[in-house]
């Protein structure tokens, strides 16, 4: 029975938490808030505990200028790696934060990983060349602050009954439109969430240069992301982009892997000279 109840969840769990008058308030975007707000204090937590050289006000002004870089990066990597729509919102710009379709208010979707990354590091980049402090030590300090509060951005994919996996036949499956499929949002969770934050946290103690922690996270979050995706269906506006098999998330992933591990070898090297 219970293994049943699981099996069907979507059936009967509304991804609408509540509403507010008659505006719906998502799971997900309870979940996306949480895992902002998470991220915030895992670093105040971090830099309480190891006396890091940080102020906690500057913190507070500092997740300002990376929420307005997260919120928009992952819309707008959205609309240029994931939507079929990317010309139409580039011609009618002011169309990408319009929660309205046809008078119906149905909230801001889709999402990038990867577009929020860069608007991350941009905001990063802003705040730390505006109060002139190191780019290296905050890029750390989010390393090991980011993984697990991504689990609840996950935990939102998986209650807004988005980002589906493939086909199955486990016992611990679920059911989308009658077809049974992986929970693939829950295993990303552990993946990209949980194991990534293991990596970073247990590497700290090997650190050689500041900046490194960012560029183990990058490094394993794109090998640990392109394994999750293994049991991940591809976009449906997408699909495969090879072998039937690879999808672009996968494709993204592994390139990020790559790229940060020449960085890393070129600032290795760099260090070991000064």
């Amino acid at each position: 029975m219970l293994n049943s109840t699981w099996n069907n969840i979507y059936d009967s769990f509304d991804p609408v938490a509540f509403y507010i008058f008659s505006f719906p308030v998502h799971w997900y975007g309870m979940m996306y808030v949480l895992a902002l707000v998470s991220a915030l204090y895992i670093g105040k937590y971090f830099i309480k505990r190891d006396n890091l050289d940080f102020k906690s006000n500057q913190l507070d002004v500092y997740f300002i200028y990376v929420e307005i870089g997260v919120i928009l990066g992952a819309r707008l990597g959205y609309i240029l790696f994931y939507d079929t729509q990317t010309l139409y919102y580039l011609s009618h710009p002011w169309q990408i934060f319009n929660p309205f379709a046809d008078g119906e208010f149905i909230g801001i979707r889709g999402m990038s990983y990867h577009g929020a990354v860069i608007g991350f590091l941009l905001g990063t980049y802003l705040y730390c060349k505006r109060y002139k402090l190191s780019f290296g030590k905050h890029m750390d300090l989010v390393a090991i602050s980011i993984p697990l509060a991504y689990v609840f951005g996950r935990v939102g994919n998986f209650l807004n009954q988005e980002l589906i996996g493939r086909e199955t036949d486990v016992s611990w499956g679920i059911y989308v439109d009658g077809i049974l499929r992986h929970p693939s949002q829950l295993y990303e969770a552990f993946f990209e969430g949980i194991v990534v934050f293991i990596v970073v946290y247990l590497y700290r103690n090997y650190q050689k240069f500041n900046g490194e922690l960012i560029l183990i996270y990058a490094i394993s979050y794109g090998i640990f992301r392109a394994i999750a995706e293994i049991w991940r269906a591809p976009d449906a506006q997408i699909g495969y982009v090879c072998c039937d098999t690879i999808t672009q998330g996968q494709v993204m992933s592994l390139a990020m892997s790559l790229i940060s591990i020449i960085l890393w070898f070129y600032f290795y090297k760099k260090s070991l000279k000064i």
